[in-house]
C-alpha cells in the first residue's frame, strides 16, 4: 500500500471518528421528537447555514453535475454555480427563511407535509406529500451513493463490482450511525465541521486543476482549441457556452429547486430567530459562491483531462462511451482530479467529497424517515404515540430508507445527473408554489395544491417512462424532442419546466376554485403579527 493511500485512510479514519464522537455527544440531549427532528428550534446562523449548503452540495455536484454540464457547457458552466448562489440561496433565504420559520413555528409544522396539513386543513395532503417526500427522495440519496463510490474507486484504484458496493455499504452504516444516534443536532454540528471542509478542499482543487494547465489563461486557450464534436467550434471558453438556453435550464433546475425540496426548507424551520435568519442569508450565499462556483468551474476543463477518442494520443485520460451513445460524464471528475492533483492531495479530496455527501444523506434520511413517521404512521396508529417510540420508528426508517436507496445504487449504469434530476423534478415541481404562495397568500385553495402534486408527479413519471424506459417505443417523439432548441428529452429541462408550471399553477387554479375556510386562514396568518412582519 503507497505512502498517499495511507494518509488518504489516515485522512477518512479521523474524519468518521469525529463525526461518530459528534453523533454519540448529541444523543444524549435528544430526548424528544422536536430534539431528533429539528434540534428544538435551536439552531444558529452558523449551524443552519452551512447545514444548508452542505444539504445542497454533494458528490451529485461535485462528480456528476460538475463533469457532466463542464463537459458540455466549458466554463460557462460556472453559471450553474451563480444561480445555485443567487436564486439557490440569497434569494431562498431572503423569500423563505423568515416567513417559513414564523408560520412552521405557529402551526407546530416539523415536516413539509404537516404543514401542509395545518395550512390547508388537509389531512389528506399530508398523506400524499408524504408519501411523494418518501418515494422521490430515494433516487437522490442513490445518486449521492454513485458518486462517492467511484471517487473511492479512483483513490484506491478499486475496479470490481464488489468494491464499489462495499463502499456503497460503508457509507449507508456510517450515515446511519451518527443520525441514528443525534438527530438533527448531529447533522447540523458535523454539517458545520464538513463545511469548513469543503470550503478548503474546493478552494485547493480549482488551485492545482488550472495551475496544471499552466494557469487561467493558458486553460481557456486550451479548451479554445477543442473540437466539440457538434457544439459551436470555440465557444468552450466564452462568457454563455456553446449553449446558453440549455444551460439556463440546468441553472433553473440546480437553483429554483431548492424552494421546494422537504430537506432543504426544513432548515428554516430549525432556525433560532430572525437575526439568526439574516447572518444565515450572507453566511449562505458565500458559501454556495465558493462551493458551486468552483465546483462547475473546475468540470468546466474537463475536456483538457479527459477524451473518448481512443486514437487520441494528447495523454488524455479515455472516457468509456455507454450504451446510449454518451459519454460517462460520472468517471470525469475522478479522471480530472487523479490526474491534475499532487498525491497528497487526493485524500483532501475524499474527505471533501465525503463531507459533502455525508451531510446530503443525513439530511435525506432524517427528511425522509420523520416525515413517514410524524405524517402516516402516528396518525394511522389507534393509540397515542409516545415521543421515545416516535423517535425509534424514526430509527428504524432510517435504516429501511438507506437500504432501499443501496439496492437502487448497485445499478452503475444508472446516471448520476438523471436520478437527481427526476427527484428535484418531482419534489419541487409538486411542492413549490403550494409551499411558498402558503405562506404569501391567504387565497391559495385545496384544489391548487392538489393540481400542483399532480402536475409535478405525473409529469415527472411520465418524462420517465417515454425517455427513458421506453424510449425505444417513441422514437419519433425522442427525436422531435431532443431536436428542440430547449432539449424536451433531458430529464434536467424537464424538471425545471414542472418547477415553473407549478408557481404558475397555484394562483392560477386557486382564482378558479373554493377557497379554503377563511377563518382559518385569518388564524394561520395571525402569525405575521408587527412585530414579525
Amino acid at each position: 500500500m503507497t505512502t498517499t493511500m495511507l494518509s488518504t485512510i489516515g485522512m477518512i479514519v479521523v474524519y468518521i471518528l469525529i463525526m461518530l464522537g459528534i453523533g454519540f455527544y448529541t444523543s444524549r440531549k435528544t430526548k424528544s421528537v422536536s430534539d431528533f427532528v429539528l434540534g428544538g428550534r435551536t439552531a444558529g446562523s452558523w449551524l443552519t447555514a452551512f447545514a444548508y449548503g452542505t444539504s445542497y452540495f454533494s458528490a451529485v455536484v461535485f462528480i456528476g453535475y460538475a463533469g457532466q454540464f463542464g463537459w458540455n457547457y466549458g466554463v460557462s458552466a460556472a453559471w450553474i454555480g451563480v444561480g445555485n448562489a443567487v436564486i439557490g440561496s440569497l434569494l431562498a433565504w431572503v423569500v423563505l427563511g423568515r416567513r417559513t420559520r414564523i408560520m412552521t413555528k405557529h402551526l407546530g409544522s416539523k415536516t413539509m407535509p404537516e404543514f401542509f396539513e395545518n395550512r390547508f386543513q388537509s389531512k389528506s395532503l399530508k398523506i400524499a406529500a408524504a408519501a411523494i417526500v418518501f418515494v422521490f427522495l430515494i433516487p437522490y440519496t442513490a445518486s449521492v451513493y454513485n458518486g462517492l463510490s467511484r471517487l473511492f474507486a479512483m483513490a484506491f484504484n478499486l475496479t470490481s463490482d464488489t468494491s464499489y458496493m462495499v463502499i456503497i455499504v460503508a457509507m449507508a452504516l456510517l450515515t446511519a450511525v451518527y443520525v441514528i444516534l443525534g438527530g438533527y443536532a448531529a447533522t447540523a454540528i458535523n454539517d458545520f465541521v464538513q463545511g469548513l471542509v469543503m470550503l478548503a478542499g474546493i478552494a485547493a482543487v480549482v488551485y492545482s486543476v488550472i495551475h496544471n494547465q499552466g494557469g487561467f489563461s493558458s486553460a481557456l486557450e486550451g479548451l479554445k482549441n477543442i473540437d466539440t464534436n457538434g457544439a459551436k467550434a470555440g465557444t468552450l471558453n466564452t462568457l454563455f457556452g456553446p449553449d446558453p438556453i440549455n444551460l439556463f435550464g440546468v441553472v433553473v433546475l440546480t437553483s429554483l429547486g431548492t424552494w421546494g425540496l422537504p430537506q432543504m426548507v426544513h432548515k428554516f424551520y430549525a432556525i433560532k430567530d430572525q437575526d439568526a435568519v439574516k447572518k444565515g442569508t450572507i453566511i449562505s450565499t458565500v458559501f454556495a459562491l465558493i462551493v458551486a462556483g468552483g465546483s462547475y468551474l473546475l468540470g468546466g476543463f474537463d475536456r483538457l483531462f479527459c477524451t473518448t477518442d481512443a486514437a487520441d494520443a494528447s495523454g488524455k485520460t479515455l472516457i468509456a462511451t455507454l450504451p446510449n451513445g454518451k459519454p460517462e460524464f460520472d468517471a470525469m471528475i475522478p479522471a480530472v482530479l487523479q490526474t491534475a492533483l499532487p498525491d497528497l492531495l487526493i485524500g483532501l479530496v475524499v474527505v471533501l467529497v465525503l463531507s459533502a455527501s455525508m451531510s446530503t444523506l443525513s439530511s435525506l434520511v432524517l427528511t425522509s424517515s420523520s416525515t413517514l413517521t410524524i405524517d402516516m404512521i402516528k396518525p394511522a396508529m389507534k393509540k397515542t404515540m409516545s415521543d421515545k417510540k416516535e423517535v425509534t420508528v424514526m430509527r428504524i426508517l432510517i435504516g429501511a430508507f438507506l437500504l432501499v436507496s443501496v439496492l437502487i445504487a448497485f445499478n452503475k449504469t444508472a446516471s448520476i445527473s438523471t436520478l437527481m434530476s427526476y427527484s428535484w423534478g418531482a419534489l419541487a415541481g409538486a411542492f413549490l408554489g403550494p409551499f411558498m404562495w402558503g405562506l404569501f397568500s391567504k387565497k391559495v385553495t385545496k384544489a391548487a395544491v392538489w393540481t400542483s402534486f399532480a402536475t409535478g408527479i405525473v409529469g415527472t413519471v411520465t418524462h420517465m417512462c417515454i425517455f427513458s424506459f421506453f424510449s425505444s417505443s417513441f422514437p419519433g417523439l425522442v427525436k422531435a424532442a431532443v431536436s428542440c432548441p430547449l432539449n424536451l428529452a433531458s430529464p434536467i429541462n424537464a424538471g425545471a419546466i414542472l418547477m415553473l408550471l407549478s408557481i404558475i399553477i397555484v394562483p392560477v387554479v386557486s382564482a378558479f376554485t373554493k377557497p379554503c375556510d377563511q377563518k382559518a386562514v385569518d388564524a394561520v396568518f395571525a402569525c405575521y403579527d408587527e412585530k414579525n412582519a
